[in-house]
């Protein structure tokens, strides 16, 4: 997988916006957001498309100032990126904790529901979620899904269970059976493949740390947003989670004073206004 080539404007967007609006109470202008955006290789219509799209999904809301438009972050979207934080800087990458629970999720649907099955199993996967069987999921921890089955109005098909494994079951395997462990490998040294080279390197221009720190930081979420975060004591003695994520601090911890520096120079923001929060 090429990361790179993957990365959709609006997952760019939400990272730069989560890194220099999240809990700031700030607007930023819409030029700013231009200006960097040109350095991460994005055309200004493309960056004009992408704030519209986001305005009328409910993730950014408009702010003039005069003859300037700034954008900032709505209830839905600050949800959404606080989530993400949670997951780089807190959960992680490597699941040490685990402590024998598994969440298990049954579900007969009619056969004629295709597109809520799709839609169940798509939702399931995001959530970790890996399919023992063909109408029984499952995922490591305790996992809440109440709010996924009520979304899909599926509470009446759907049972859900906390256990654990019987003492004689090989798990390892069964993670190899239930999870694509080999595609999920292949992530991660990519990653590290890509952005292993500028843990000794800094960015030409300098300003153009700013840029760079927003791809890294949009590759590694959208990386360990694919990994339901199994148990590591039952993967591979290699499995590359752990590097990858040494990576990914160290090249973080070498572009931040720079990115910083880039931000504060680059970066027209305003309050809120209370009337339009």
């Amino acid at each position: 997988m090429n990361t790179d080539e993957s990365l959709r404007p609006q997952s760019l967007m939400l990272t730069f916006l989560g890194d220099q609006v999240l809990g700031r109470d700030v607007c930023v202008y819409s030029g700013s957001v231009i200006d960097v955006f040109a350095s991460a290789g994005i055309g200004e219509q493309a960056t004009r498309s992408t704030l519209t799209r986001m305005v009328n999904r409910g993730l950014l809301r408009r702010q003039r100032e005069g003859r300037r438009m700034y954008f900032g972050l709505t209830e839905h979207s600050a949800a959404v990126l606080r989530d993400g934080e949670r997951r780089i800087w807190q959960t992680g990458a490597v699941n040490r904790e685990w402590d024998g629970t598994w969440t298990l999720l049954g579900f007969s649907l009619p056969e004629s529901w295709q597109r809520q099955r799709h839609d169940l199993r798509a939702k399931l996967t995001w959530s970790g979620f890996g399919p023992l069987f063909s109408g029984l999921w499952i995922a490591p921890g305790e996992v809440d899904v109440s709010s996924l089955v009520a979304e899909l109005g599926l509470a009446a098909h759907v049972k859900i269970f906390r256990a654990h494994a019987d003492s004689g079951m090989d798990i390892g395997a069964m993670i190899g059976e239930t999870w694509e462990l080999v595609e999920l490998t292949g992530y991660y040294e990519e990653f590290v493949r890509r952005w292993q080279p500028w843990e000794t390197r800094l960015p030409e221009p300098p300003l153009a740390a700013l840029a760079l720190r927003l791809r890294l930081q949009a590759e590694w979420l959208q990386v360990i947003r694919r990994d339901p975060r199994l148990p590591v004591r039952h993967l591979p003695d290699d499995w590359p989670a752990e590097q990858a994520e040494k990576t990914f601090r160290a090249v973080y911890d070498r572009l931040t004073p720079l990115a910083q520096d880039a931000s504060e120079r680059l970066l027209d923001l305003v309050p809120v206004r209370p009337d339009q929060a």
